[in-house]
């Protein structure tokens, strides 16, 4: 199915992105250099449209298949729970599933620009002022971007100029850091929206597995039991024979003990 292919291409992309995030250079690295720092920020930033476009394409493409899907029950021998539904909706649902993968890949993603930024602000709060931050400073300089007024005592002994291009990097890499953010909750909406019809094409289709599971149960019961029938109708038989050859005899020996031939003979 093409909304399978451009699943695919949609996963090769956020592998790649995925890969240079966390085995290559990082956008929020402390070491980073403007011209470095810039030049990741852009491939990341493009590495996560052409996702979102494709994922949007795909997104598109899965709602199509959900329509013929509906559509295609109409044809006979095609409806609801017969084996060529079961067939598209597994399908369908297997690329929702996928779907769904990608979106808690990219929570991780989110996740780990997160942490790498505390991190960055961490250490250069610490650079600065040479004491570590604790979480609610960090979280406040996260939150607003805003670390000038942190680093007063620092400015008035090492002179503003010097204490300003640190704000102006946090800052820098907040922006940063925010934009990658947002474009990633985009991704995420989008994944979202799919979560719900994959869930709930997870239960129709473990339903449709029992049941099948169920027919198969009773129709093996079925079989098992028509042959024990057979096997109690061959027993009867066999034995009915055995009562008719044995009622035979008998009246052969009462119709002879009352004739008694060997008397007229006598």
């Amino acid at each position: 199915m093409k909304g399978m292919h451009l699943f695919s291409l949609a996963d090769l992309t956020l592998s790649r992105m995925l890969l240079h995030t966390f085995d290559g250079p990082s956008i929020l690295i402390v070491d980073a250099t403007n011209s470095l720092f810039i030049g990741i920020k852009q491939k990341m930033e493009k590495d996560i449209d052409e996702v979102g476009k494709i994922a949007r394409m795909a997104k598109a493409k899965v709602d199509d298949l959900e329509k013929d899907n509906l559509s295609n029950r109409q044809k006979p021998g095609c409806g609801k729970g017969s084996a060529v539904d079961r067939s598209r909706e597994q399908t369908t649902g297997a690329v929702k599933k996928k779907l769904k993968e990608r979106m808690d890949d990219f929570q991780v993603l989110r996740e780990a620009i997160r942490q790498e930024y505390r991190d960055v602000v961490e250490r250069r709060v610490f650079t600065v002022t040479g004491k570590r931050p604790d979480e609610e400073m960090v979280d406040n300089l996260i939150e607003t971007g805003r670390s000038e007024q942190i680093f007063q005592e620092a400015i008035q002994l090492q002179g503003r100029g010097q204490i300003l291009d640190t704000v102006a990097e946090i800052q820098e890499r907040h922006d940063a850091a925010r934009d990658l953010e947002r474009k990633l909750l985009e991704l995420q909406q989008i994944f979202m929206d799919m979560a719900v019809l994959v869930e709930a094409q997870g239960d129709m289709i473990n339903n449709i597995e029992t049941h099948v599971s169920n027919a198969t149960n009773h129709i093996q019961q079925g079989v098992s039991a028509l042959q024990n029938a057979k096997k109690l109708q061959k027993n009867s038989r066999k034995w009915m024979c055995y009562a008719i050859i044995l009622l035979l005899i008998i009246v052969v020996i009462i119709v002879v003990a009352v004739i008694q031939p060997w008397k007229k003979g006598a």
